[in-house]
């Protein structure tokens, strides 16, 4: 008998070693230096304030320099660090990235975000440090730190997390809230869509939502300035314009590789000039057409 066939297991790639490492600042490379500009930022005064009461709450990100041992590459955190520096200080700890890509970290990376201060605040408070020290570490009063902390209420956990990295205004979720989990997805969706994460926009899908679409249905929708007239059809205008998006998602990725393919193809046609005097000659109006297309600078490789 036949003994049964060995089972392939696919190994998963750990993107960390296992435990964070204690390391001299020195021993850390940074691609870039922060600009003078960036220190005289309220961000920047925020985080050395934080740094100061809190300390580094969230560790730097580096990856071993595989022909120097001993020396790091920062693939993240590079705000931190430089506060750290400017206070003195000559350790942090670190976490070590087996991936030493920092394009290809950065590309994965969440930056600093509302969502992120968030947790990040919650972890503080975790260890034990009170709500007042938190505050006057990020320069804020403490009703507003309570704000940030029950920023996630009502939020359900797909739509915290598709704008887990987005710079959303904090009063977005307010609007978010009173929307259905479901909607409140397909209204990240869209502000993902758009680029647009403001109290405005979000203001603007909540009144484009239906009553059944809302957390509180029998309760009527009111919204400034607007008729009950005007808020159904913003309702009928926003199904019709989300259905337009679905149907352009699923041709774009075939539309802008076609595109791609004849801007390349364009562009090496164009440099031959006797192509381009035969075109000249006799339709110049194609070869116009050709020289925008071989512009386009969204299609480039």
């Amino acid at each position: 008998m036949r003994g049964r066939p060995k089972r392939r297991t696919n190994a998963v790639q750990v993107g960390f070693e296992s435990k964070p490492v204690r390391l001299s600042i020195d021993t850390i490379q940074c691609p870039y230096t922060v600009p003078d500009s960036v220190k005289k930022t309220r961000k920047y005064a925020r985080i050395i304030s934080s740094t100061r009461q809190v300390g580094i709450i969230e560790p730097p990100i580096v990856a071993r320099i595989p022909d120097k041992p001993g020396n790091f590459l920062l693939l993240d955190g590079h705000l931190r660090l430089e506060v750290l520096k400017d206070i003195g200080e000559t350790e942090v700890t670190c976490l070590v990235s087996t991936d030493d890509e920092a394009f290809t970290y950065n590309k994965r990376v969440n930056r600093l975000a509302i969502i992120q201060e968030h947790k990040m605040i919650l972890k503080a408070i975790e260890r034990g440090v009170p709500e007042a020290r938190i505050a006057s570490a990020l320069d804020i009063d403490v009703n507003t730190l309570r704000n940030k902390i029950r920023l996630l209420d009502g939020i359900c956990a797909e739509t915290a997390d598709l704008l887990k990295d987005k710079h959303v205004a904090s009063n977005t979720f307010t609007s978010l809230r009173k929307m259905t989990p479901l909607r409140q997805i397909e209204a990240a969706e869209s502000m993902i869509t758009m680029n647009k994460y403001t109290s405005s926009y979000a203001r603007t899908l909540l009144a484009a939502t239906s009553k059944s679409q809302l957390t509180e249905a029998s309760k009527p929708k009111i919204l400034k300035g607007l008729t009950d007239e005007q808020m159904t059809m913003m309702e009928r205008e926003s199904a019709n314009l989300e259905r337009e998006f679905k149907i352009v998602e699923q041709s774009y990725g075939t539309d802008h590789l076609d595109l791609v393919l004849s801007k390349g193809y364009l562009a090496k046609l164009l440099r031959n000039a006797r192509i381009v005097r035969f075109l000249a000659q006799h339709h110049p109006e194609f070869l116009s057409e050709f020289q925008k297309i071989a512009d386009v600078e969204s299609a480039a490789a």
